[in-house]
């Protein structure tokens, strides 16, 4: 893959306008090219989109049954901010928008990166992280003796 390629997030929700806003009032945007009654597409940068799918779409594309994100996980999503402040930032939008903050431990690791977390309202895990890129030059090695 090069530097350019694009992630698509298919999210199921239960209430679409419910999500729309919400992940509008964290800083996405809607792209109403791609979106109608059934799903809706939001950038979040010019690489990261979530695509909102009511549910009976979202059934469409898999045989699986939709989980409860409230009661199960099988993904984190994580994005990055620019500063520790930005962390917070999108965390406290994120509550004001409704969703759940810091359903997971805070990640410290000193001055090198900083991480918090929010559910959405339909339970799907996020991490919003800051790592400062000197040390992230170092590898993981030198975050793993941080917290040793």
């Amino acid at each position: 893959m090069d530097a350019d390629t694009m992630i698509f997030v298919n999210l199921p929700v239960a209430d679409l306008d419910r999500s729309i806003a919400f992940y509008e009032a964290i800083g996405g945007t809607k792209e109403p090219k791609f979106s109608n009654d059934k799903a809706a597409m939001i950038r979040l940068s010019g690489t990261i989109h979530v695509m909102l799918l009511a549910h009976d779409f979202y059934q469409g594309f898999t045989p699986k049954p939709i989980a409860d994100a409230h009661a199960t996980s099988a993904v984190l999503l994580a994005i990055s901010a620019g500063s520790r402040s930005a962390v917070d930032a999108a965390i406290d939008r994120a509550a004001a928008a409704g969703g759940k903050p810091d359903i997971g431990p805070k990640q410290e690791m000193g001055e090198m990166m900083y991480g918090r977390s929010f559910e959405d309202p339909d339970g799907h895990h996020w991490e919003v992280m800051w790592m400062d890129e000197a040390a992230a030059e170092q590898g993981a090695d030198s975050f793993e003796s941080v917290g040793a």
